[in-house]
Order: C-alpha cells, then structure tokens, then sequence
C-alpha cells in the first residue's frame, strides 16, 4: 500500500490541497477505503480463491461482470507496477547525481534516458523472477523490505516532527477563484484508490497462503492494513510541511527529500528519504506484481480470457504465464519517460475505483442471494458498509468523467492510457470466445470458485 508515491507526488497533494487539505483527503479516502475493505474482510474468508475478485462478481453476477471486475483490478495493479518501474529511475537520479544518461528521445516533453529504461528493465526482469517462483519467495523478500522500510521511514518522520514548526504549515489550505479549498481536496481524493490499494492483494495470495492462517485472519489483516496506511500519509504530510515552508518546496523534482535537505543543510537526512523511498517502492511493487499476475491468472483458469494465462509451471506452481504477461506491460512503462507518472496514477485510479465498485456490489449480492455461504467474518450492521463503499466508488468515478470537475482524467494523456489498456481487455475477451463456451457453467464454477 505504501510505495514510492509518497516522495514522488507529495508535492503535487500539497500544491492542489496545502497540508490540511492533504492531510484532509487522506483521511477522508481512508474511510472509503476502510468501508471497501470491510466488505473484502468478508469476502475473503468466505471464497479464498486466487483472484479473490474475480470469484465474487462471478458468484454474484456471471461471467461478464466477472472479468469487467478482474480486468480492471489487473489494470489498475499493472498501472501501478508500471509506475514504480519509472520511479526507480527517478528516485535514483536523485540519489545519484549523473545517472541520466544515453538520451534517447523525447517523449511528452520528457528526455527519456537509456538509463532509466535499463534501470526499469532490469528491475521488472528480478521481479517477475522473484514471483516465477513461487508466492513463498515473493513473500519472505515482502517481509524484509517491510521491516527495513518502517524502520527507516520512522526514523525521518520522528526528526521531522521534533525538528520541524507548527508555523511552516501555514497555509494549511489552498484555496482557488471561485471554488475554494474543495477543489484541491477532491483532486487529491479522486487518486486515494492509488494510494491506498495494497489490503486487496491479501485476497490474491490467499490460495496459496498457509493453511496455518486462520480464515478470520485475512479480516484482520485487511483492516489494519488500511489503518496503518492512513496514519502514515498523514505522518508523512505533516513532517514533511513542518520542516520547511512547504510552499518553497512543492516544485522540487523529489519536494519530500528536498525539504529536510535544506532545513536541516545536511545530505544524509535526504538521502534517508531516498531510501525509505527505494525500499517502499521495492515492496509495493512486488505486491502488486503478485496480486496483477494473480488476479490474470484467474481470469484465465476460468477461461474469461484465453485460457493459456491459466496455466500454471509444472515446477514451481506459479502462473508463470500470467507472470510474463504482468512483467511485459510493466517493461513498456519506463519507454514512457517520467511524465507518465501523472497518467499512470489517474488511470490506474479509475480502474481500482472501478473495481472496489464491483467488489462492494458482489457482497450485496452475495448477502441476498447465497445467505448460506459460509462466512467466518461478517459485518455488522447490514448493508450499511457496503452501500457506503459502493457510493464512495461511484462519487471517486464521478468526478473523475464529469466535464469540467477539478479532478476529471485529462486528454490525451490519461484518457490514451486508459483506453489503451481497455482495448487489450477487450482483445482478450474476445480471443477466448470460443474457449469460454467450451466449457460448462458446472466446470467454470470448479475452475474460478474452487468448488
């Protein structure tokens, strides 16, 4: 849940909101977030299948709404796998002063550097190694990026908060002509399914988690994971506004390094951010490079999309061919230059706000017409959560379309990627036409629900 995004786009949450607005919108998305998590606290448990998503719409709704449901929550993990791919370049610039090097070209207004493409490659090559081999693997290296990651961020958080002044903050608001401070707030909201997505990869490893992890478990496990996540954007908000005048630092290429580098005149505090930053991306990544090939992989065994992406190695187990699919989107990311990291977070953004909607709607479904089920976690209060869930969904994917809202996609750079991505869903979709009606429904059901 907690990757590189933090370093890389604070500045543009505190320049469209100021700190109390980002502050604000974190704490406002956390909730939306908490509601759908809820409602994946209780799916999880009842249909632990990889894929999680594409079980329960499939349970809920059919096949169709299935795959729209798993397409997009597979776009959304590729968008974010992409963009990590293209931060590593970027955090490393900063790092290490000469790495760009070898320009090749300019692509939307941006030099892009052989360097940073080699960079980008070679860490998606170790990646897609890592989760070749097995979810075991990918999880030990997950454990101890964690560990290291929590210990060097806490430590430059706590600086900046016993360093840093109350005064700095100030204007906690940004306000502009005509709308406010909501328009900042609303364009910072509109991204949190970005930020925040990460709790819904506990579903993809649960088929092949444990058997010593207790079903209720995944519940509470996905709800901290969102408590967690909120507490630190709002942490890391706040020390970063209180060691600087942040306003001086919004244009800075990296704002968060930037400013404990000039309030504190000393390049080790920097470069502590810079590493927190190098080892959060390093987990997210490889999170959700695991729940992308997880969630395509599901989509394939259920034949929604050629059935080859099914399959699994005779080895190790994996859906490697999933694996390779997840890895050869993520390898054309960094081809984009730096400026596709707007796009990527915007469209990655509507894809998962889109499928959280189809997330929340499977369980209002589920609850009416299998109340049999099984459910080792269940939420109390009705469909109180859910209905919440469903509505923050549909207001993040509102604002997104409507003409002339502060946070609508932009053309053409994230309306171009967000199509793209929908065409080669739509391509697959219609590649496994005549697999899908190979199969019967009772057969379908074994592959997707595992019953």
């Amino acid at each position: 849940m907690i990757g590189v995004g933090w370093v890389t786009s604070i500045g543009s949450w505190l320049s469209q909101a100021g700190p109390g607005g980002a502050m604000l919108a974190f704490l406002v998305g956390g909730a939306v977030m908490l509601c759908i998590g809820l409602c994946y606290a209780e799916l999880t448990p009842m249909l632990p299948v990889a894929g999680g998503e594409v079980a329960y719409a499939y349970k809920a709704f059919g096949s169709f709404k299935a795959f729209l449901v798993g397409w997009a929550l597979a776009l959304g993990y590729v968008s974010i796998s992409g963009f990590e791919a293209v931060s590593i370049g970027r955090v490393l610039s900063f790092l290490i002063p000469g790495i760009d090097r070898w320009p090749l070209y300019e692509f939307d207004g941006s030099t892009v550097f052989a360097s940073h493409v080699l960079l980008g490659l070679l860490c998606t090559a170790g990646i897609t190694w890592v989760n070749w081999i097995g979810a075991r693997s990918a999880a030990r290296l997950q454990i101890w990026l964690t560990v290291a990651f929590v210990g060097v961020t806490l430590a430059f958080v706590v600086v900046g908060l016993a360093k840093g002044t109350a005064e700095n903050l100030q204007p906690l608001f940004v306000a502009k002509p005509g709308v406010g401070v909501w328009a900042g707030l609303l364009a910072v909201v509109v991204t949190i399914p970005f930020w925040f997505v990460g709790f819904d990869t506990i579903p993809q490893g649960a088929e092949e988690a444990s058997v010593d992890v207790a079903p209720r478990a995944f519940a509470w496990l996905i709800i901290g994971s969102i408590l967690s996540a909120t507490a630190f954007y709002v942490l890391v908000i706040l020390s970063v506004s209180m060691v600087g005048p942040w306003a001086s630092i919004v244009g800075a290429d990296l704002p968060a390094a930037r400013a404990f580098e000039h309030a504190f005149s000393t390049p080790w505090l920097r470069d502590l951010v810079l590493v927190a930053a190098l080892l959060g991306l390093f987990t997210s990544w490889n999170g959700f490079f695991l729940a992308g090939s997880r969630v395509v992989f599901a989509l394939g065994r259920g034949r929604l999309i050629p059935a080859s992406l099914g399959a699994t190695h005779p080895r190790h187990g994996t859906p490697h061919r999933a694996v390779l699919l997840v890895g050869g989107l993520t390898m054309l990311a960094p081809l984009l230059g730096r400026n596709a990291l707007l796009p990527l977070v915007n469209a990655g953004s509507f894809f998962i706000a889109s499928a959280f909607l189809g997330v929340s709607l499977s369980l209002i479904r589920l609850r009416r017409d299998f109340p049999d089920l099984p459910r080792p976690y269940r939420l109390a209060g009705g469909n109180v959560v859910p209905v919440l869930a469903v509505a923050g969904s549909l207001s993040m994917l509102a604002a997104m379309v409507i003409p002339g809202s502060p946070a609508a996609l932009t053309w053409p750079q994230d309306v171009s990627v967000l199509l793209l991505m929908v065409a080669l869903g739509g391509g697959l979709w219609l590649a496994a036409t005549k697999a899908r009606h190979s199969i019967s429904e009772r057969e379908r059901d074994r592959l997707i629900l595992d019953q």
